[in-house]
């Protein structure tokens, strides 16, 4: 949900001095990919389920299985397949998180994040939570971001889940501008981008209690 709505009219030059307040122009080329102002709304009909394919074609790609009907009769993840009765954001979301997870959460619940946004069953997904504080705040950015990004790999409406997750919440402010940065450092850092900030189909190695750079900036 966004928490500061942004006119229609006002995005094209706020995107514009967000990218230019971006400190390298490597953050700058990934930024752009993003904030294409005609990819502020959600795809509808047709494209919207091209999308939905590209996204469970994604899933298929890094090894996840894929069930039929909607996270919210259960969990989006059940810690081996993935409910496909979703928009493709959100299965390209549950992507990131499944490259994002430890090993062993990999097969946990909802990744051992607890409930996500569509969870069902939330009492259940709550006790199997395993990552707790600001160790699940940063993978969560890092899995927003990922996502995010996935979505423009596929030529899906990226802006509009930028947007909708708060990216350009208090932008062109520094300090949102940082937190983009350098959750794109932190990317980088675990490999799952290339040198130009695409997204590769990595999958995490390192368990929670390794210090690592999925810890995220301080």
């Amino acid at each position: 949900m966004i928490l500061t709505p942004i006119a229609p009219d006002d995005l094209p030059d706020l995107l514009e001095r967000c990218a230019a307040a971006l400190s390298n122009d490597r953050d700058r080329a990934v930024f752009r990919r993003i904030a294409r102002p005609g990819d502020a709304e959600r795809a509808v009909g047709c494209a919207a389920a091209a999308h939905h394919a590209g996204a469970l074609q994604l899933l298929a790609s890094l090894g996840m299985r894929i069930r039929d009907g909607s996270p919210g009769e259960d969990f989006g993840w059940n810690g081996s397949a993935v409910r496909a009765g979703t928009e493709a954001y959100v299965l390209v979301h549950e992507a990131a998180h499944f490259q994002l997870a430890a090993p062993a959460r990999r097969h946990a619940i909802d990744f051992g994040l607890g409930p996500g946004p569509e969870t069902g069953a939330r009492e259940e997904a709550e006790r199997a939570a395993l990552l707790f504080g600001l160790a699940r705040e940063h993978e969560e950015a890092m899995a927003s971001l990922l996502g995010v990004l996935w979505e423009a790999e596929l030529g899906q409406p990226a802006l509009a889940s930028f947007l909708d997750q708060n990216w350009l919440e208090g932008a062109p402010r520094q300090s949102a501008l940082r937190h983009f940065s350098a959750t794109l450092a932190a990317l980088d850092a675990g490999g799952f981008l290339t040198a130009d900030g695409r997204p590769t189909q990595k999958l995490r190695t390192t368990p929670d209690d390794q210090e690592s750079a999925l810890r995220g900036p301080a």
